[in-house]
């Protein structure tokens, strides 16, 4: 039983593992930002480097970026400026949209730099590398902390969910509400103005003694 239930709680736990490498090209006083949902109490790494076109060469002080990640709330967690690389790494305080946004100084002629980002989150944020160095642990013991990681990172998806659904539900239910009661006053409003039409044209009828 457990060595079936074993290939299920590894592909939850991938696809719990949350990574995101990209390039993407930056022109010279643009800003460009990156996005990422993050749990609260969600450990996150990144690192981020300017692709140098002639390898051997220092970069040119027009290819350097200023780099901040901010929260949904916006609370810097990671700031520099004037740098061709560099990392962040934090635990996440609260939950939403999380943006790494990256801005290269105007120039003239303008400049394009190519940008290598990578964005770690959840389980796929440790370095289970270093793991297994500093606890001198066989590997069967490392993966089993794997699985053990991911199932704990499953559970707190579960509640996660649970949570946004709840929310929906209350969302839905004040929102029923709502259309009901303003269902209701339009009808009022209908009924009161076929009502004062009736008895506009009854006075009319009656003036011109035709009923």
């Amino acid at each position: 039983m457990i060595s079936r239930a074993l290939p299920f709680v590894v592909v939850l736990g991938f696809l719990l593992d949350f990574s995101q490498s990209v390039r993407f090209d930056l022109n010279s006083g643009r800003t460009k930002c990156i996005a990422e949902d993050i749990k609260a109490n969600s450990m996150t790494v990144g690192k981020y480097h300017v692709t140098n076109p002639h390898e051997g060469t220092p970069l040119p002080d027009s290819h350097k970026l200023t780099v901040r990640v901010t929260s949904s709330h916006g609370n810097s967690y990671h700031h520099s400026e004037h740098v061709e690389s560099g990392q962040f790494a934090f635990t996440a305080s609260e939950s939403g949209d999380y943006l790494a946004c990256f801005w290269l100084p105007d120039h003239n002629p303008s400049e394009t730099v190519s940008v290598d980002f990578d964005w770690k989150t959840g389980v796929a944020a440790k370095d289970w590398g270093n793991v297994a160095k500093k606890g001198q642990i066989d590997a069967m013991e490392l993966e089993l902390k794997q699985l053990l990681d991911s199932v704990n990172s499953i559970h707190e998806e579960m509640f996660y969910l649970r949570d946004r659904e709840e929310e929906m539900q209350e969302l839905n239910r004040a929102t029923n509400s709502r259309m009901f009661w303003l269902s209701f006053l339009s009808l009022g409003v209908c009924l009161s103005v076929a009502g004062l039409q009736f008895w506009h044209l009854k006075t009319f009828f009656e003036k011109k003694k035709l009923i």
